[in-house]
């Protein structure tokens, strides 16, 4: 039974990843799949995609619209706790990380959140802080602002303006779009220009 099972995931996410042959990306289709999968499928899913395809989708994205704050931490999880959400960058290395979030007080315009990554001993957790941008339905990731305090168990809190955490994340701003139910694409830019990198989310409820 679970060979059957994990062969049926497999055909699944094949069948995924055949969406991004032809020339027109459909987002209704690719929402249709990922919805389909369990959370182990839409993320073994989202992380076959590589750079090209990432691209192609985030442009595919633009003017969809429809997310919000709960949409990344949904109504119900308890105040300061983390919503995984399950990434694959474009990076050449090290490209599997998760950004996690969390809903600081009651009614909070703004989401906690950091990069979880192999990395982090080096560039610093990327501490953020996450906005709706209600007119496009996108969320954006502000790099230049970090949360107050550290929430229990996260690993603390260092602004991004020294050593490599300054290269990395600083000055950077991630824009995030909807994909599906769970998943989203996101860019990264920096002073407003696009800096050619991409990653796709998956969120653990």
């Amino acid at each position: 039974m679970v060979e059957k099972s994990m062969e049926t995931e497999g055909v699944a996410v094949d069948d995924f990843v055949k969406l991004f042959e032809g020339n027109v990306v459909d987002l209704d289709a690719i929402a249709v799949e990922l919805d389909a999968l369990d959370h182990a499928g839409r993320v073994a899913a989202t992380r076959r995609l590589g750079k090209s395809a990432q691209a192609r989708l985030f442009d595919a994205a633009a003017g969809r619209g429809g997310l919000s704050l709960l949409s990344i931490v949904p109504a119900g999880v308890p105040l300061r706790t983390a919503v995984r959400h399950h990434g694959k960058n474009t990076l050449p290395l090290f490209s599997k990380f998760e950004k996690r979030f969390c809903r600081p007080s009651p009614g909070s315009e703004r989401l906690w959140g950091y990069n979880h990554q192999s990395l982090a001993w080096l560039t610093g957790p990327g501490y953020f802080l996450a906005r709706a941008d209600v007119p496009s339905g996108e969320i954006v990731i502000e790099y230049s602002d970090v949360p107050p305090e550290t929430p229990d168990g996260w690993p603390r809190v260092r602004p991004n303006t020294s050593g490599m955490g300054r290269i990395v994340y600083g000055g950077m701003v991630d824009v995030l779009r909807r994909v599906s139910r769970h998943v989203t694409i996101g860019s990264a830019f920096k002073k407003g220009k696009s800096i050619n990198s991409w990653f796709i989310l998956c969120r653990e409820d």
